[in-house]
C-alpha cells in the first residue's frame, strides 16, 4: 500500500475534522444518542446501510434527519404500511396523454438518505423492492436500469417489541444492512434535557431554527472514504475477525454463524472506525468495538437457546471472551 502524500493526508485530516464537528452538531437536536450517530457515519464511509431499532418517540427519524442536515444532502423518509407497494418507494411508468408515452417518475429512494420508517411492517414484496437499490445502487424499472445517487444510504426503523400485523426481515435483506443499531430510552439527565429543550420551544420539525448547520459535504465524505480505504489491515488482525465469525458458527446456541460477508462487513466497519479514531491501521480493539453492531443481526439463534434467555448479543460477547485476540 503506496504512503500517503502530504496533499492525501491534509485532505483526510479535514475530513476527519469534519466528521467529527457532526456529533456537536447533531447534539443541537438529538440528546444522548452519540453511539448511532457514530454508526450511520461509520456506514456513510463503508457505503453501508443501517437498521435502527427502537421503541417508538426516541428520535430515529430526527436522526437521521439532522445527519442529512449537518451533510448538505437530500433526505426522504417512506412510513412503511401493509398497502404500501414496491412502485411506491422505487417508482413508476406514468401514462401522459398529452403525449401519449410512458415517462418515469422516481420513488422517494432516489435520495441520498432514505428512513424507512418501520421497514417490518410492509409485505416482503415491497421489503424485497428495497434488496437492489441497497446491493446494486440502482433501480430497474421496466427493464431500464436508473442509478441512485452518491452517496446513498438505507436507515430503516423498526419496533422492537410490537410484533402484531408485522413481517420479519428475511434473512438475505437483513444481511444487506451494514450495521445494526440499537437507539435505547435516554438516561434520566438527558430526558430532563429534552424535555427543558421543548419547554424552551425547540420545534423538531425545523432543525434550522434549532441551529443546525452543514459542518461536512460530499467532498469531506469522498476524502474520508479514499482515507478509510488506504487504512492498513495486518494478516493477525484479518485473522482474528475470521477466527470470530468461524466460531459463530460453530456456538451451540446458534442454528446460522456469520457468513463470509458478514466478515466482510467487520472488516470495513473496523477500519473506518480506526480512521475515525485517529489512526491509519486497525487493531483488535477496533474489531471488539464494531463486533455487536455489525454482527447482531447475521446469526440466528436456536429456539432452545431462545427460550433459555440467550440474545445475539450475548452470544458474539460470549465469543469475543474466547477466540484468542492476536498480540
Amino acid at each position: 500500500m503506496s504512503a500517503p502524500t502530504p496533499e492525501t493526508s491534509e485532505s483526510s485530516d479535514r475530513a476527519r475534522s469534519a466528521l467529527e464537528a457532526l456529533r456537536s452538531e447533531i447534539a443541537k437536536a438529538v440528546v444522548g444518542q452519540d453511539p448511532a450517530v457514530t454508526g450511520l457515519v461509520v456506514a456513510l464511509l463503508c457505503r453501508g446501510h443501517v437498521l435502527l431499532e427502537g421503541v417508538p418517540g426516541v428520535a430515529k427519524t430526527l436522526l437521521v434527519r439532522a445527519l442529512a442536515a449537518t451533510l448538505e444532502l437530500d433526505s426522504k423518509r417512506v412510513q412503511f404500511t401493509p398497502d404500501l407497494m414496491p412502485g411506491d418507494i422505487t417508482g413508476s411508468l406514468v401514462y401522459d396523454s398529452r403525449t401519449a408515452e410512458f415517462s418515469f417518475q422516481p420513488g422517494p429512494v432516489f435520495t441520498n438518505l432514505l428512513l424507512a420508517d418501520e421497514i417490518n411492517r410492509t409485505p416482503p414484496k415491497t421489503q424485497s423492492s428495497l434488496l437492489e437499490a441497497m446491493e446494486e445502487r440502482q433501480v430497474t424499472v421496466d427493464g431500464t436500469p436508473r442509478a441512485l445517487p452518491d452517496p446513498f444510504l438505507v436507515a430503516a426503523t423498526q419496533n422492537p417489541v410490537e410484533y402484531e400485523g408485522t413481517y420479519p426481515l428475511p434473512e438475505a435483506q437483513l444481511d444487506r444492512f451494514l450495521l445494526k443499531l440499537t437507539v435505547p430510552l435516554p438516561a434520566r439527565d438527558h430526558e430532563i434535557d429534552v424535555l427543558t429543550r421543548h419547554a424552551e420551544g425547540f420545534d423538531p420539525r425545523d432543525l434550522h431554527a434549532a441551529g443546525v448547520r452543514p459542518v461536512a459535504g460530499p467532498a469531506d465524505l469522498e476524502a474520508a472514504r479514499a482515507a478509510v480505504a488506504r487504512t492498513s489491515v495486518s494478516p493477525e488482525v484479518t485473522g482474528y475477525i475470521v477466527d470470530i465469525c468461524r466460531a459463530t458458527r460453530e456456538s451451540p446456541s446458534l442454528s446460522l454463524g456469520v457468513s463470509p460477508r458478514g466478515a466482510t462487513a467487520l472488516l470495513s466497519t473496523a477500519r473506518a472506525w480506526a480512521w475515525l479514531t485517529g489512526r491509519d491501521y486497525v487493531t483488535p480493539d477496533d474489531v471488539k468495538a464494531l463486533a455487536l453492531p455489525t454482527l447482531r443481526h447475521r446469526i440466528q439463534l436456536r429456539p432452545e437457546a431462545e427460550m433459555e434467555g440467550v440474545t445475539p448479543d450475548s452470544v458474539i460477547t460470549t465469543v469475543l471472551a474466547h477466540v484468542p485476540v492476536p498480540r
